[in-house]
């Protein structure tokens, strides 16, 4: 990987739109429902324990937080579909993802998470459609591969096959922050997106 992983350093939060920093570097953005396992995603890419916090609480990342490398940004956004948050919150949380769409930012990729264990939920399509309508680049990673056996893991890949036909073409990848299932091709990708354009 050229991307220096040990140059990660966690950069900063934005809780409302104003509060997002200037796109400088090529974006990597992290989207996935509440509790699917992004801050593990992000630790395991960055060979890192804590860097990017993860929490037992559902709903507990209530901002965009941004991680800053020699070459690139990962984007660390809400999680979405928790329940317990209030109506006001939830609407927060909209507008700031949306104005960060919205934003001219230099967004290279999403990483959409999804637990393999199950299918996706309605918050989980609608967010794949938003990105297709948008015209976005993303991969879909299938969290927590380490949970299932081998013939649940069939059993699971082949009903995304049908879970995920509206979205024919898209590159699925099984990922274990366990194991490290899927983090040298998530790793690659990163690199090779982020290395596009002459940079």
């Amino acid at each position: 990987m050229c991307v220096k992983i040990e140059t990660a350093v966690f950069e900063t939060s934005a809780g409302v739109s104003g509060q997002l920093i200037a796109s400088t570097l090529p974006e990597i953005a992290f989207s996935g429902r509440s509790n699917v396992g992004k801050s593990s995603l992000i630790n395991k890419l960055l060979n890192r324990k804590s860097l990017a916090r993860t929490s037992a609480t559902p709903g507990k990342t209530a901002t965009i937080n941004f991680y800053k490398l020699d070459t690139m940004r990962l984007v660390d956004l809400p999680g979405y579909g928790y329940a317990k948050l209030s109506a006001s919150e939830k609407q927060r949380f909209s507008q700031t993802i949306e104005h960060y769409f919205d934003d001219d930012r230099d967004l290279r990729l999403v990483l959409q998470l999804i637990d393999m264990r199950h299918p996706p939920t309605a918050n989980d399509l609608q967010m794949l459609d938003y990105l297709v309508e948008c015209e976005i680049p993303f991969v879909i990673v299938l969290t927590k591969s380490d949970k299932l056996n081998k013939s649940e893991r069939a059993r699971r890949l082949f009903e995304l096959e049908n879970e995920l036909a509206d979205f024919e073409g898209v590159q699925c990848i099984p990922f274990s922050a366990v194991n490290g299932e899927g983090v040298e091709m998530l790793r690659s990708i990163l690199d090779e997106v982020t290395q596009e354009r002459g940079e």
